[in-house]
C-alpha cells in the first residue's frame, strides 16, 4: 500500500454516502472528474471494482461495500489522531460548555476557577443538568463534559473523575413524622415513599437515588421533587450541599446513616474527547483529592 493518499480514502467514503459524484465534488470542493481520478486509483491500488456507476445510479460492488464498513471506523479514529494532535498545538483553548446536576457548589466552582486560571485562554459556561435526564445533555452534544450523579453505565460514556462524596439527607415536609428527629437510619426509610426521578433517567439510575420499594411521585426536576416534598407527597434523598442550598421553610433535611454516599463524577462522550475536556477532567481530578485530603485531616482530627 506504499503512496497510499488520504484523499482517495476520504473520496470515496463519501461516494458511500452520497451515491453520487456531483455531490461527492460539491463537498470535498473538487470538480466531478476529479472524484472519478481519486476512485480510479483507489480501485487500482485494490486491484478490484469498489464502485458501479450507470447512466442511472451509483452504487458499492460487494467488495466496496464491504471496504467501506472496515474503512470507516479506521478512517475516523485516524482523524480523532490528527484532530487531538492539533488541539495540543494550538493549547487549550476557545470554550468549553460544562454541565452540573443539582448544585453549582463550592468545589464544582473551585475545579471551574481552577480550569480558568491555568487555561486562560478558555472560557467555561456552565449549563444545569435536567434531574430526569443526567446524560441527554453530554450524549446530544449540548455540552462537552458534565459532573452528575452517579452511577453511570452507559457504554457511549466517559466516566472520569470522582467528583465528591457527600452524606445523604432526607427530605422531608414539617409535617411528617421524620421532621422531628435529628438523624436516621437506612432502615428507617424502608417504609418510606422516596421521590425519583422520571425518565429518560435510566432505570438503574433513578432506582440508586431513590432506593424504595414504595411507590412515590417520579419528577422531572429537583424542584418538582422538593414542592412535593413540601406538600407530604413523599421523601427525596438529597446531598448534603444540595439540601443546604435549597433550604426552605416547609422542608426539613434530616441526616441519613446507613445508605451510599452521593457521589458525583464528571462524564462526557467517548467521541466528544478533547484537549479542553481533558483539561477539565485534570482540574477536577485535582480539587476532588485536595477535598478527600482535607475530609481525611478533618476525621482524624
Amino acid at each position: 500500500m506504499s503512496g497510499l493518499e488520504i484523499r482517495e480514502l476520504e473520496c470515496f467514503l463519501v461516494l458511500a454516502e452520497e451515491l453520487h459524484f456531483g455531490r461527492t465534488g460539491e463537498r470535498l470542493y473538487v470538480s466531478q472528474s476529479r472524484v472519478s481520478q481519486l476512485i480510479a486509483a483507489l480501485e487500482h491500488r485494490i486491484g478490484a471494482r469498489l464502485v458501479e456507476r450507470t447512466s442511472r445510479r451509483v452504487r458499492l460492488t460487494p467488495l466496496g461495500a464491504r471496504f467501506c464498513t472496515e474503512l470507516t471506523p479506521a478512517y475516523e479514529e485516524l482523524a480523532g489522531v490528527v484532530e487531538r494532535a492539533r488541539e495540543s498545538a494550538r493549547g487549550v483553548s476557545g470554550q468549553i460548555r460544562v454541565g452540573f446536576q443539582g448544585t453549582a457548589d463550592a468545589r464544582l466552582m473551585e475545579a471551574i476557577t481552577a480550569f480558568q486560571e491555568q487555561h486562560p485562554g478558555c472560557v467555561a459556561e456552565i449549563a444545569e443538568v435536567p434531574f430526569a435526564d443526567p446524560f441527554g445533555a453530554v450524549r446530544h452534544g449540548e455540552v462537552d463534559a458534565a459532573i452528575v450523579l452517579l452511577p453511570v453505565a452507559e457504554p457511549d460514556l466517559v466516566l472520569g473523575p470522582v467528583f465528591s462524596r457527600q452524606q445523604q439527607t432526607v427530605a422531608v415536609s414539617v409535617r411528617h413524622p421524620f421532621a422531628a428527629r435529628t438523624s436516621l437510619a437506612a432502615v428507617d426509610l424502608a417504609d418510606t415513599p422516596l421521590i425519583s426521578a422520571a425518565p429518560p433517567a435510566p432505570a438503574y439510575w433513578r432506582t440508586a437515588q431513590a432506593p424504595s420499594a414504595v411507590p412515590a411521585p417520579a419528577v422531572r426536576t429537583l424542584q418538582e421533587g422538593l414542592t412535593l416534598v413540601a406538600a407530604d407527597r413523599g421523601a427525596m434523598l438529597l446531598c448534603r450541599p444540595t439540601a443546604e442550598y435549597h433550604g426552605r421553610q416547609d422542608v426539613v433535611f434530616v441526616p441519613v446513616q446507613g445508605v451510599p454516599d452521593s457521589v458525583l463524577g464528571m462524564v462526557w462522550h467517548r467521541d466528544g474527547e478533547t484537549a479542553r475536556v481533558r483539561a477539565l477532567a485534570r482540574a477536577v481530578a485535582g480539587v476532588g483529592a485536595g477535598a478527600q485530603a482535607a475530609d481525611a485531616t478533618a476525621s482524624v482530627a
